[in-house]
């Protein structure tokens, strides 16, 4: 097991990286996922991609501590915990203390190495009375994109995708549970650059995200895109955070026909969150 990594001797962040993920990929699951039943005529060709994806599945996630260090009035900017800080208040503290704040190297957008500045009225809004964040990654893994599959092969394809979310999925938990069990926290919120409306987390800040990290993709094998996409395609970064407001980012979110809908859009936290 290594829940904390230190990638360079140089690197002033000490990214904690989880690649001890537990995933026992479960055929039946798949089947459902698929929608299909096992007895359908693809299932030698599901069980093949199911058995390679239990060899190669790699899930994973790298996360830091780090401290609300400034709040304007539509952001906020983490600092990296302190490790002496972090020391005296123990790691399962539930005391939620900010950084003393740091001089800025210069200019007003000009940060620190281990800050970041995000841009987002909901974010701003939602971090108010929070002091401790923990800033993530999450990915399926590479490895997963190295089962064989023909480029016509659609249905192959969408069952790896398929394969890859699940992949996904027990990262997050297992991120999440990590999380919860060091640091002693009840419940962690999640917000995501990118979810929900356009202007709820502009996808962009991705690159804030990913700078104050360093390294994602040699951490974790998580490459960010000029388009700020992630590859592999079933990763997802963000910020969780504890909350007792089970705030979801679907909440705001005008999409009607979303697949990947976890709660009903809420006019009034629209309203309340992003009004004028």
């Amino acid at each position: 097991m290594r829940p904390e990594s230190v990638l360079e001797p140089g690197n002033p962040l000490h990214m904690r990286i989880l690649d001890d993920v537990p995933f026992d990929l479960d055929a039946e699951e798949v089947f459902k996922r698929l929608h299909l039943d096992t007895q359908s005529q693809y299932a030698d060709e599901i069980h093949a991609i199911i058995e390679r994806a239990r060899q190669l599945a790699r899930p994973r996630a790298v996360y830091e501590v780090a401290f609300v260090q400034e709040r304007e009035a539509e952001s906020v900017v983490i600092g990296e915990a302190n490790r002496d800080l972090e020391h005296a208040l123990g790691q399962d503290s539930t005391r939620h203390r900010p950084l003393p704040p740091q001089r800025r190297t210069g200019g007003d957008s000009g940060l620190q190495e281990g800050r970041a500045r995000f841009v987002s009225k909901v974010l701003r809004a939602n971090l108010d009375e929070v002091e401790r964040v923990f800033p993530y990654v999450a990915t399926c893994g590479r490895e997963l994109d190295s089962i064989p599959m023909a480029n016509d092969d659609i249905f192959g394809q969408f069952c790896r995708d398929t394969i890859k979310e699940m992949a996904l999925v027990a990262a997050i938990s297992h991120l999440v549970t990590h999380l919860k069990e060091a640091y002693v926290l009840e419940t962690l919120v999640s917000m995501n650059p990118g979810s929900g409306d356009i202007n709820v987390w502009p996808i962009e800040q991705q690159k804030n995200l990913f700078a104050f990290f360093g390294d994602v993709q040699e951490s974790i094998g998580v490459a960010l895109t000029d388009s700020c996409l992630m590859v592999p395609n079933k990763s997802v970064s963000g910020l969780l955070y504890p909350s007792e407001d089970g705030f979801q980012s679907c909440q705001l979110c005008h999409r009607q026909k979303c697949p990947n809908r976890r709660a009903p859009f809420d006019p009034h936290l629209w309203e309340e969150r992003l009004g004028s």
